[in-house]
């Protein structure tokens, strides 16, 4: 998995977002737009310059990717997602 950076903004592939939160690639983007899937991004700072994280959430499941900033997925965590206050 690579992430793609597009006007600094990261692009995950459907197709590898889907099966890590449980849902079909397809659906992705709908429950996206719904607000059903929402997500986070982070730029290091300090010694963690060069690097970020994207974290998503759906269903009661947190998926976060620490990336470097060319993309490269340097680890993947899928933990239960806190609940909302």
């Amino acid at each position: 998995m690579k992430i793609d950076m597009t006007r600094g903004q990261p692009v995950v592939d459907a197709a590898d977002l889907g099966p890590l939160l449980g849902v079909a690639p397809a659906d992705v983007p709908a429950l996206m737009r719904a607000g059903e899937i929402t997500s986070r991004f982070e730029t290091g700072e300090g010694e963690d310059a060069g690097r970020m994280r994207l974290t998503f959430f759906y269903n009661g499941k947190r998926v976060r990717l620490t990336c470097t900033t060319q993309g490269e997925v340097l680890s993947t965590i899928k933990t239960p997602a806190p609940p909302r206050m």
